[in-house]
């Protein structure tokens, strides 16, 4: 029995603990498994700590989300950021068409969309570039390696980044939207589509045109606001100031018609001679109507101004008055070249 005492033990093994020696000392100590231990740096650390990096990269991301769309929505129904860029210039008139707060919400909702995307597509870069440096891996050639690649893309895809950045700016300040009459100088057609690269118009012969949102340098947009019709009506030489009186009578009766009556701003204006032609004189008439209505109350007004003519007899006289060229009759006597035929009242 004195003897078992007097021989010292055998130690006990010990870990090789190079990483978190705290957390293999106090592993080991638990358990007493020297693998256990060893190993906790990889099966408990490492794992802990990537699943804190995807917890708090969501719990990052579902913040950023929530503060956007509330920005977003704030911003759309207060008439402040989303309004259009003129509507906020001193003095400036706000277009009285129907449905701009739908339009303002709906651009502030893809606004917002995209925002989400852009954040979600950095915090997840962000999380995956952690995930690999926890995992071990030499990020700095990996970094190098994606500035060479992204350089190279940035100059072979510059054109595609400008079409980016133009799409969103035309989205931010609300330039055309889906539906509006849109002229981009090559072409004049409907918004059909609006995206980020590309946008889509349907000319008046129905040829649906794909084009580039950098491509476009300037926009001339007939859906927004108000617009100014201008009729001219040629009135030959016959007496101006009756004329304008018969072309000014029916201009108040459109503007005293209940049925479009809401499609005009202002009532009709006769403003008188515009030009002289070698056929006469030519009266401009305005009137001020919402964008939507410029089409249909210019119909309208060309109509009722041509029968108004036509009442007063009028017409008549400028069919009278003018001077056709007809051609020589070949083989008839006396016939000479350029000769002229009167109209029919004989006036030449």
């Amino acid at each position: 029995m004195l003897r078992s005492v007097l021989v010292p033990r055998a130690p006990s093994p010990s870990p090789s603990c190079v990483d978190a020696p705290e957390l293999c000392g106090y592993i080991y100590n638990w358990t007493g498994l020297s693998w256990l231990a060893e190993g906790s740096y990889y099966l408990l650390l490492k794992p802990l700590r990537i699943l804190m990096i995807i917890l708090l990269a969501m719990l990052a991301r579902f913040l950023i989300h929530r503060v956007i769309t509330r920005v977003v929505r704030s911003a759309a129904g207060t008439h402040t950021l989303f309004n259009p860029i003129r509507s906020r210039i001193p003095g400036a008139v706000p277009p009285p068409t129907p449905g701009v707060a739908e339009r303002r919400g709906a651009r502030a909702e893809a606004l917002g969309s995209i925002l989400r995307s852009i954040s979600s597509a950095v915090i997840f870069a962000v999380v995956v570039m952690l995930v690999l440096g926890e995992l071990g891996v030499n990020l700095a050639p990996l970094l190098a390696g994606a500035g060479i690649a992204g350089l190279a893309i940035g100059f072979g895809a510059q054109n595609l980044v400008r079409d980016f950045l133009s799409g969103l700016f035309m989205l931010f300040e609300d330039q055309y939207g889906v539906g509006d009459v849109v002229d981009v100088g090559a072409v004049v057609g409907t918004v059909e589509a609006v995206g980020l690269r590309i946008t889509t118009l349907r000319d008046a012969q129905g040829v649906l045109w794909y084009i580039r949102n950098g491509e476009i340098l300037s926009v001339g947009n007939k859906s927004q606001g108000w617009a100014l019709v201008i009729v001219d009506v040629p009135v030959g030489f016959t007496n101006v100031e009756q004329s304008a009186e018969v072309l000014r009578s029916a201009a108040d009766a459109l503007a005293h018609d209940e049925q479009w009556a809401d499609d005009m701003i202002e009532p009709p204006s006769v403003l008188g001679v515009e030009q002289i032609t070698p056929d006469g004189a030519v009266l401009r008439t305005t009137v001020k109507t919402p964008s939507e209505a410029q089409w249909r109350v210019a119909r309208e007004l060309r109509r009722r101004l041509t029968d108004s003519l036509q009442a007063a007899g009028i017409a008549d006289r400028i069919s009278a008055g003018r001077v056709y060229i007809r051609p020589p009759a070949t083989g008839l006597p006396g016939a000479t070249n350029g000769q002229a035929e009167t109209g029919a009242g004989g006036a030449t």
